[in-house]
């Protein structure tokens, strides 16, 4: 696939039967193409799809070289593809020979490279330095709000803006008589965010406050499969210690936890205050109680301080929401390099969103490094798929809205495009949520679809860098591991660049090759792990964590 400052389509897969537009283009406009030539029937939006010949009710429909689905009507050659004339389909899988030969990409410039992390006693290390807080049970998630309201500001930990000043400028047009109208045609006054001058603990990146609504009331397998995420944080590289508040009738039961850390690091040494209310009384007990313990742990956190690490020591998540036609084309098969030079190097990637690798289940199976592994990966598949079937939403109901208006019309187009975030490397590892990531190369990981519990499933197994791919935009990052955002395309990178960190449109463009896109992020993701960029999202506090209840979730 070669994208050049000429192409206005191009076909992904030789075996493709439709062409991606990668601009506007109208009916009627010229199409020559392998030497056939025809005229467009219909308008076909930028990031959309048409055919390669015509259609009849059933047929199959091809691209990235797999099924992704089958006419609903007899479509014309020329003709863009629509919710209204294909529906989804995906080929089936079994299990097959493995493929795990593959080609390493050159890692000649980045084989000497390092990162400075935070090297820990288990030998994993942190790109960052955070004390976490959480609550085993949300009925503690007021006292870890109060925790926080006296914690962030005395120690002069930055907090993200405020908009204070903006509502008392409605309060001043409001008490001045201003009608609706006026005020709503203002132009509100903004203040510079004042920031606190000195942190008292310059080697700890922040405190994080991991509220949630579980541990109690639902089912015990989500009750222990919180204290599995919940010790996944405890024991990740970027964390240096936790404060834990517990109620202490609830199914999340302490002991729970500590066999889920004791599970993830057998020699577990880092700083841990576990705090029982209905043990230590008070609240205003508890509350002292955890302010001192938390405030000696940060003592013993700020004595650590970076060192070099080699890039053998990143575990990277691959993420992607808001995707549009563009993802898998552009910014997806450029994180795709990069993880492909990362397992080269000895280092670990992590691929989740299962709903959103269907269609291409072959495929990875096969690349799967053993038999037992190439099980695993399907079972978690059809089990996962059929109990989203037992409540009417399979996997062909993952595509949202936005992704359908931008492209991405049926579960197969979308995950075909975001499968490429995993390159070509053989997968040394299937993952049931919330296990940690234990080998290095491609690991797959059973996480939903959704952007959020997905990006903290990924962390809890040991990401310490996310990369999240975006044609919409999205604001996600998550509490202790950094979240760099990447844009499909230019248009948005240049709509949101408060959230947006870097532009892989350039790759739409013809200005950058993928392999030259995915070794330019690759250098950003060794500055952001050395401390020395802060992504938008960490700039942001945007702090999103969302465990995932067991049920259904796409």
């Amino acid at each position: 696939m070669a994208v050049t400052e000429t192409t206005y389509y191009i076909q992904i897969h030789p075996k493709d039967n439709v062409l991606v537009a990668l601009t506007d283009l109208s009916a009627g406009f010229p199409v020559n193409f392998n030497g056939k030539a025809f005229d467009l029937v219909t308008p076909v939006s930028a990031k959309h799809k048409f055919t390669l010949q015509d259609l009849s009710p059933g047929q199959e429909i091809y691209m990235y070289g797999v099924l992704v689905g089958k006419a609903s009507r007899d479509i014309p050659l020329g003709s863009a593809i629509t919710v209204d004339n294909v529906v989804h389909a995906a080929g089936d899988y079994q299990l097959g020979e493995r493929k795990t030969t593959w080609h390493q990409p050159d890692v000649t410039a980045f084989a000497e490279k390092i990162f400075m992390g935070f090297h820990r006693e288990d030998g994993s290390v942190g790109t960052s330095n955070y004390w976490i807080v959480i609550p085993l049970v949300f009925c503690e998630n007021h006292n870890v709000e109060v925790l926080k309201e006296a914690l962030i500001g005395k120690l002069g930990f930055k907090k993200p803006k405020s908009y204070e000043s903006e509502v008392d400028s409605l309060i001043a047009l409001y008490q001045t008589g201003k009608s609706v109208e006026e005020i709503l045609q203002a132009d509100l006054q903004r203040s510079a965010l004042t920031q606190p001058t000195h942190q008292l603990f310059p080697n700890i990146d922040g405190i994080k406050f991991l509220n949630h609504d579980m541990g109690c009331g639902g089912t015990r397998m989500d009750s222990d499969t919180l204290c599995g995420l919940l010790a996944g944080y405890i024991t990740h590289p970027n964390v240096a210690g936790a404060t834990v508040l517990s109620l202490g009738c609830q199914h999340a039961q302490a002991g729970i936890l500590e066999q889920e850390i004791k599970k993830r690091d057998p020699n577990f040494k880092k700083p841990l205050f576990i705090l029982e209310q209905q043990k230590i009384g008070t609240e205003s007990k508890l509350l002292e109680e955890a302010l001192k313990q938390t405030f000696t742990g940060l003592m013993v956190a700020n004595q650590q301080e970076r060192s070099p690490a080699p890039l053998s020591k990143l575990c990277v998540g691959l993420e992607c929401g808001g995707s549009d036609g563009f993802s898998g084309i552009s910014a997806n098969p450029a994180l795709g390099h990069l993880s492909d030079i990362l397992v080269t190097l000895g280092g670990s990637v992590i691929l989740a969103e299962f709903p959103e690798l269907c269609g291409v289940e072959q495929e990875l199976s096969d690349r799967c490094a053993d038999v037992d592994t190439a099980q695993q990966f399907m079972g978690l598949m059809r089990t996962y798929n059929a109990l989203a079937e037992a409540t009417g939403s399979g996997f062909y109901a993952n595509p949202s809205p936005g992704n359908i208006k931008d492209g991405l019309i049926t579960d197969a187009i979308k995950s075909a495009g975001a499968a490429k975030k995993g390159g070509n490397s053989p997968v040394t590892a299937v993952l049931d949520y919330p296990e940690k990531v234990t080998k290095p190369g491609l690991n797959l990981l059973c996480t939903p679809g959704s952007d959020v519990e997905s990006t903290t499933a990924e962390v809890a197994s040991g990401a310490n860098i996310v990369l999240f791919t975006t044609g919409l935009g999205t604001p996600t990052g998550n509490p202790v591991a950094p979240v760099i955002k990447i844009s499909t395309n230019t248009a948005l990178f240049n709509k949101m660049p408060d959230i947006i960190d870097i532009n892989c449109g350039t790759i739409i463009e013809g200005k950058e090759s993928i392999e030259q896109a995915g070794e330019r992020l690759l250098n950003y993701v060794i500055e952001v792990a050395s401390g020395n960029i802060k992504p938008k999202a960490v700039g942001l506090g945007q702090d999103d964590f969302i465990p995932w209840k067991r049920g259904v979730s796409l």
